[in-house]
């Protein structure tokens, strides 16, 4: 069992960390202050390094890399900012995985050369107003008409909802109740039919869209369908692989609060010595790297796990929840340690502390993992409706 990177990976953090210190700090600026996602020039520059995709087959424009190569990549963009990181996110661990596992070759073909050129974002759109964390209760409904399926409902938190190009959209595809009658079908943004509502803006988040997403007899061809009823077990299959996206975005948001404060703690005097030669601020240390290494671990465990297919829930519910609660807790301690600057919008503390409690919301609640995790452990799923 090795623990460290290969020389290749090695090469590869080094050089997108270089890349992403030296050009996207002013771009990362710029999302942060007007909340609006990275530009079209952005996302070519991304496919240009071979980024986008970096983990699709070479066959549809990926690069044809691990997992582990995609975390890599993920990490060094994401600790500069996760609003700039997103299509990264979207193109290595979002819907085109299920795409690139179960779609047909109509949504392959179409779909993942576009993804990985950074012409188009695949966003995800799973729950409902009356549909959160119990997503077998969603009621958007999909009609097989001849060779069109027709939508009709509301859908709600979907990352990228207005601003991505086309939509994984969870659906009811028949009359079989909680997740036997559960499909998924690809709708292109400018569909007829196709609208949103409001756009949402979060305490973080900045610079990634959400609004309510309303489907009025929206008609696509029947070759967009990825999976039919029934199918709701593959689409959480490959939700688990964006888990380890969303640990991947926890992580990175915790790893850049530790090395700023790291760093903030050597140069910072107080009572006429720097603060990290006080025993209290050493050990606040100690602990937010002892999180961070452990959050790494189950992450690189996770993904290694899942080069032969998709992530068991198990690994990705674990790995997730850790990270998600460690992102929390260090951007805390970040902020505690140092004091009024911590809270200021002058240091990017504050930023790490509201993006790090998004992720865990976003992608399934901690405590549902922690369910998740239970039913692992057990051999059985577990029956939240039962009284």
């Amino acid at each position: 069992m090795d623990f460290s990177l290969s020389e290749e990976q090695r090469a590869l953090q080094d050089s997108v960390r270089q890349f992403a210190q030296n050009e996207l700090p002013a771009i990362a600026k710029e999302i942060e202050e007007s909340d609006e996602p990275p530009s079209l020039e952005v996302r070519k520059r991304f496919a240009e390094l071979g980024y986008l995709g970096i983990n699709l087959s070479p066959d549809f424009g990926g690069a044809g890399g691990s997992h582990l190569d995609a975390v890599i990549v993920l990490e060094e963009i994401a600790k500069i900012s996760i609003g700039v990181a997103f299509p990264i996110f979207e193109s290595c661990f979002g819907p085109c995985l299920a795409i690139a596992h179960f779609g047909n070759d109509h949504l392959r073909n179409w779909l993942l050369p576009s993804i990985s050129s950074g012409e188009l974002v695949l966003a995800v759109s799973m729950s409902e107003p009356d549909a959160g964390s119990a997503l077998t209760d969603l009621s958007t409904k999909a009609t097989m008409t001849g060779d069109k399926v027709v939508l009709n409902g509301t859908k709600r938190w979907c990352s990228g909802a207005g601003h991505s190009e086309a939509y994984v959209v969870y659906c009811r595809m028949s009359d079989d109740p909680g997740a036997k009658g559960i499909g998924a079908v690809v709708v292109e943004k400018g569909t007829d039919g196709f609208s949103f509502g409001k756009r949402d803006h979060h305490m973080g988040f900045r610079g990634i869209y959400s609004a309510d997403m309303y489907f009025d007899n929206v008609e696509v061809p029947i070759e967009n369908v990825l999976v039919p009823a029934g199918g709701f077990g593959k689409l959480m299959d490959a939700f688990d692989l964006e888990r380890c996206g969303n640990t991947t975005m926890s992580l990175a948001v915790a790893q850049s609060a530790f090395d700023f404060v790291l760093e903030y703690t050597q140069d910072r005097n107080q009572f006429g010595k720097p603060l990290v030669d006080f025993q209290a601020v050493q050990i606040q240390i100690a602990e937010m790297k002892l999180k961070l290494d452990a959050a790494r671990l189950l992450l690189y465990r996770a993904v290694a796990n899942a080069e032969q297919g998709l992530p068991s829930i198990a690994d990705s519910s674990i790995a997730k929840c850790f990270a998600n609660e460690t992102a929390r807790e260090v951007t805390g301690k970040a902020m505690q340690l140092m004091g009024g600057y911590g809270y200021s919008r002058e240091f990017p503390i504050e930023q790490k502390m509201r993006d790090a409690w998004g992720w865990g919301i976003a992608g399934g609640a901690i405590d549902i993992q922690k369910v998740n995790i239970t039913s692992a452990l057990v051999g059985r799923r577990f029956n939240q409706r039962a009284k």
